[in-house]
């Protein structure tokens, strides 16, 4: 492979990671702001807020994601097979943010807004990685 062919490549993985975030921003904004809704006007425990607000962005992500973050990057022929793909790796996701407010705020006692840094900086990077490398290869 050539120098020219790693530079096309390289521009790919770039278009793909400006447009992941952008979508995972859409998602994020979904989450944290049903999760913020919920845990301080609802009164709704932390962690069930969470789940509330990631279901919302579950469905947004995956669709946005399939057609425009990774768009013409692999396979798309299976519904049930990407899109299975992508809840296990949603739930991946879920996981580790859930790890985040439960540490921080359950456990710690911290504000409900200081897991945000770490669901908004690692947990989309990891995400990001299995989603181009199982989700949509």
């Amino acid at each position: 492979m050539d120098l020219a062919d790693k530079a096309g490549e390289w521009r790919v993985l770039l278009g793909q990671l400006v447009r992941y975030g952008l979508t995972g921003g859409l998602a994020s904004i979904v989450n944290i702001g049903v999760y913020w809704v919920l845990a301080t006007r609802g009164r709704l425990d932390p962690n069930l807020a969470w789940t509330a607000g990631f279901l919302g962005a579950v469905v947004v992500g995956y669709v946005v994601h399939s057609r425009w973050s990774f768009r013409g990057h692999g396979r798309r022929g299976n519904l049930w097979r990407t899109g299975g793909r992508f809840v296990i790796i949603s739930l991946v996701s879920f996981g580790l943010n859930s790890l985040w407010v439960w540490l921080l705020v359950s456990r710690l006692a911290w504000p409900v807004w200081s897991p945000y840094p770490l669901v908004l900086g690692v947990t989309p990077l990891a995400v990001f990685w299995l989603n181009r490398r199982w989700v949509f290869e």
